[in-house]
């Protein structure tokens, strides 16, 4: 028998629960929560799980990689959402050009590192 999925999630901690909630739903993450210490955030099939868990090397070494149908809109319409402003630590870069495809980054307030991509066909 062969592996046969429907979804794969992954579970992010958070520095302050509270503050990454609101963020993942500003980001237009629809929050589902699940106890009361972790929600599940999704856009359509997409999601991941929040948990109000802190250990620094793993918020340090997380990173999840989010595949787009068009970059630059993404990053516009991330952009227009001020997320740099209303939260602290939060970063947005430009998007960087590679041989494989194009990308940009944004750490959410405790550091987690997202890339958002687009790969060459």
């Amino acid at each position: 028998m062969k592996i046969s999925g429907k979804s794969i999630r992954t579970f992010i901690g958070s520095k302050n629960y509270n503050v990454s909630r609101n963020f993942y739903s500003d980001l237009g993450f629809k929050e589902i929560v699940t106890s009361e210490k972790m929600s599940y955030f999704h856009i359509g099939e997409f999601g991941f799980y929040l948990q109000d868990a802190y250990v620094k090397d793993w918020i340090d070494n997380s990173m999840i990689f989010f595949e787009v149908e068009n970059l630059e809109s993404t990053l516009k319409y991330i952009r227009s959402l001020k997320l740099t402003e209303k939260y602290k630590d939060v970063r947005l870069s430009e998007i960087v050009y590679n041989e494989w495809g194009n990308e940009f980054f944004l750490h959410d307030p405790c550091g987690i590192l997202w890339h958002f991509g687009k790969f060459k066909k």
